[in-house]
C-alpha cells in the first residue's frame, strides 16, 4: 500500500501535467510520444523525447495493404525498400497518412527539472534541437541526482528560437534509496506488447492498472514491439521507426512512461525479428543496425546494455542482455556458446557474491529454467544452451536470496525445482489475446503456478514487523491478483 506522500506526489503531478498540456493552439511541433526515462541509479538517469508533427497519432489515417506471410518472406529475401514499401502503403500515400501515424518534426526542446520538494532547486537546461537523423529525438543525461528523491520533469517544444513554445508536457521520476535505507519498494514486470494486440484503443490496459498501483520503478523485459509482425512488416528502418512512433503515441503508455522510473530491456522482435541473433538481416535491416535503432535513438542509452541498481538494503536488481553479445542460435551447444557473453557473464557473477542486499532480483528477457517449448532453442532453459544455462543455474543455486524474473514467454508461471533454491516468474504477455504458446494443463511438477492468460508481474519488498519481506504477486490485465509467494529473511 502506498503511503500518503507518495499519493500526493500523484495527485501533484496530475496537476503539473494538466497544467503543461496544449493541443492544437499551435503548429507544432508537439510531444506525441511523451518521453521517457532509463538507467536510473541513485545520482543519475537518462531522460528521452521526441517530436512530432502532430500531438497525436493519426486515428484517421490509412491501413496499410494486407500482405501474406509468403509474399512478406519474399520481399525480405529481396530486400528492396522501394517494393517493400509499395506492396504495403497504398498508392499516392506515404507513412504519415497511415493509421496511428506519429510522424517525427524538427524543431528545439528545453528540459527543466526539480524535486518535489523544492521547486527553488529547480536546473533549467539550453535549448537544444532534436536529431532529425534519429528521429527527431534526443536525450539528456542527468547527473549530481539526490538518492530517495522524486523529480519532476518539464519539457517545451518550439520551432526555433524566433519561435513561441508550441507545446508543454511534464512528468517525474524517483532516484532509488541509498543501500544503507530501509524503505518499502514496489515493482512491475512486463513483456510483450505490439500495438494490433492492445486490449483497448488507447493502449495496453495493464498500463491503467500499474498506475493505480504507482510502483517505485518497472521493468518491460522487452518484445516492446514486433518488427515481424504485419501492418506492416517493418522490414526498412522507415517502417521500424513508424512501429515504435506509433506505440508510444498510445495514451496510456505515454502517460505511464512520463511519471514512473523505467528500465528497458531488449528482446528479438525489437531488434529484427523472431530469434534474432548477430549475422541476421531483416528486409534491408542489418543485425548492427537494428542494435543500433534500439539502443541509441528509440529508447535512452547506456555505455552498457546491463546494469545493477540498489534500490535500499534490501532490495538489488540486475537488469541483463540477452541479444548483444550471443551466439547463433544454430551452432551446437558446447564451452563456447553463449547468451551473455563471457564479460557480462562474470560481471554478472561478481555482483551477486559482492552484494550484500537481502533480496537479490535478476531480470532477464528470456527464461533461465523454464519449462519451455521442445522447438525453442533461443534461451537458457534449451537444450541448444545447456552448458552455459547448467553453469549459471549452478552458480545462483549457491545463494538463498537471489530470485530470477523473465519476460518472452506468452504465458505467467512461478517455476521452483525441488530441493535447489531456484526460483523463476514468467510476467506474462501484456494482453490476453497475446497469451498462448503453452497449454493450461500441461502442469509439471516444477510449476508452483500457471496460467496462460495476459497480466503483469508485481514485486514488493518491506519490513513486516521488523521482518525483511518480499512478495512477488502475479496479476491480470486488470490488476487483480491471481497468485502470490512470499518469501522472508
Amino acid at each position: 500500500m502506498k503511503s500518503y506522500p507518495d499519493q500526493v506526489f500523484v495527485i501533484f503531478i496530475f496537476l503539473v501535467i494538466a497544467s503543461c498540456t496544449t493541443k492544437k493552439e499551435t503548429d507544432g511541433p508537439y510531444f506525441g510520444n511523451g518521453f521517457h526515462n532509463g538507467w536510473a541509479d541513485q545520482n543519475s538517469i537518462v531522460l528521452w523525447t521526441r517530436l512530432t508533427q502532430n500531438p497525436d497519432g493519426n486515428s484517421k489515417g490509412s491501413k496499410f495493404i494486407d500482405i501474406s506471410a509468403d509474399k512478406m518472406r519474399a520481399l525480405d529475401k529481396e530486400a528492396d525498400a522501394a517494393k517493400i514499401h509499395a506492396a504495403q502503403i497504398p498508392e499516392g500515400l506515404t507513412l504519415n497518412d497511415m493509421e496511428s501515424a506519429c510522424s517525427g518534426a524538427a524543431g528545439e526542446v528545453k528540459l527543466t527539472y526539480y524535486p518535489l520538494t523544492n521547486r527553488e532547486q529547480k536546473t533549467e537546461l539550453d535549448w537544444i534541437k532534436v536529431d532529425n537523423e534519429k528521429n527527431f529525438t534526443t536525450q539528456w543525461k542527468l547527473s549530481n541526482l539526490t538518492p530517495g528523491s522524486k523529480y519532476v520533469v518539464e519539457i517545451e517544444a518550439r520551432l526555433n528560437e524566433n519561435s513561441k513554445v508550441s507545446d508543454k508536457i511534464a512528468g517525474a521520476f524517483r532516484t532509488p534509496p541509498a543501500q544503507e535505507v530501509t524503505e518499502e519498494i514496489e515493482f512491475c514486470v512486463v513483456t510483450c506488447h505490439d500495438f494490433w494486440r492492445k486490449d483497448t484503443t488507447d493502449g495496453h490496459k495493464i498500463y491503467d492498472a500499474m498506475m493505480k498501483l504507482f510502483p517505485d520503478f518497472y521493468v518491460h523485459t522487452g518484445d516492446i514491439e514486433y518488427y515481424d509482425k504485419p501492418q506492416p512488416w517493418a522490414m526498412t528502418e522507415e517502417l521500424m521507426r513508424f512501429k515504435w512512433d506509433r506505440i508510444f503515441a498510445l495514451p496510456l503508455q505515454r502517460r505511464f512512461l512520463s511519471q514512473v522510473t523505467t528500465y528497458f530491456q531488449k528482446d528479438d522482435h525489437d531488434v529484427l525479428r523472431d530469434d534474432a541473433y548477430p549475422g541476421m538481416r531483416y528486409g534491408t535491416v542489418s543485425w548492427e543496425r537494428g542494435l543500433e535503432i534500439f539502443a541509441k535513438e528509440q529508447f535512452p542509452s547506456h555505455n552498457k546494455d546491463y546494469k545493477t541498481v540498489r534500490w535500499g538494503k534490501d532490495l538489488q536488481i540486475w537488469i541483463t542482455e540477452g541479444r548483444n553479445y550471443r551466439s547463433p542460435n544454430n551452432i551446437p551447444d558446447g564451452p563456447e556458446k553463449t547468451i551473455f557473453g563471457d564479460e557480462q557473464k562474470q560481471w554478472l557473477f561478481k555482483t551477486l557474491k559482492e552484494s550484500d542486499a537481502t533480496f537479490k532480483v535478476i531480470i532477464n528477457a528470456n527464461p533461465i529454467l523454464g519449462p519451455d517449448r521442445d522447438s525453442k532453442n533461443d534461451n537458457y532453459s534449451n537444450k541448444t544452451y545447456q552448458t552455459e544455462g547448467d553453469e549459471i543455474r549452478d552458480y545462483i543455486n549457491q545463494f538463498d536470496n537471489v530470485y530470477l524474473c523473465n519476460g518472452d514467454r506468452h504465458w505467467q508461471y512461478v517455476t521452483h525445482f525441488e530441493d535447489t533454491n531456484l526460483w523463476e516468474f514468467s510476467c506474462g504477455a501484456g494482453a490476453d489475446m497475446h497469451a498462448g504458446g503453452w497449454k493450461q494443463e500441461d502442469l509439471r511438477p516444477e510449476h508452483r503456478f500457471l496460467r496462460v492468460k495476459g497480466g503483469f508481474l508485481k514485486a514488493n519488498v518491506e519490513r513486516v514487523n521488523g521482518t525483511p519481506t518480499l512478495t512477488f504477486e502475479h496479476c491480470d490485465v486488470d490488476g487483480n491478483v491471481v497468485h502470490k509467494e512470499v518469501f522472508t529473511k
